[in-house]
């Protein structure tokens, strides 16, 4: 745990899990950075059926032209693992277009080299947060 970012972006499910085991390049959002390095990617707690069902659509739309790894299916909405770090990546830029089929927002920041974590209980909050100070207590 030492080791992990000091800062962390929370994301909403089933997005997070997205970025994990789909190749997820881009994380959508209305609000710029300048931020560039490495972050703790932490799964918000809160997700609604709806937000769940759009993403579904979404990874099925994005497969018929950008096919995924064998192997995975999308997991069940109860099996998503949310509030806490699952994963680090390195944000490398931030933009207001990309050929990525992931990028459908006002800006994108752009991610490389995911690495999913064991899963750390952490409360979340807006924009880049110090993690740490959120962990949750056993």
């Amino acid at each position: 745990m030492d080791t992990l970012p000091k800062f962390a972006l929370s994301i909403r499910q089933p997005w997070a899990w997205c970025i994990v085991n789909l190749g997820k390049d881009i994380e959508n959002r209305n609000w710029p950075t300048r931020f560039r390095g490495p972050v703790c990617i932490h799964a918000a707690k809160g997700m609604t059926r709806d937000e769940y069902e759009g993403c579904l659509a979404t990874v099925h739309a994005i497969s018929r032209t950008h096919p995924f790894p064998q192997g995975g299916a999308f997991p069940e909405r109860e099996e998503l693992q949310r509030g806490g770090i699952v994963a680090t990546a390195e944000i490398v830029n931030c933009v207001d277009r990309s050929a990525s089929p992931w990028f459908f927002g006002t800006f994108g920041f752009v991610l490389r080299n995911v690495q999913p974590v064991d899963f750390i209980p952490v409360k979340g909050a807006l924009g880049f947060f110090e993690w740490r100070k959120n962990l949750e207590a056993p």
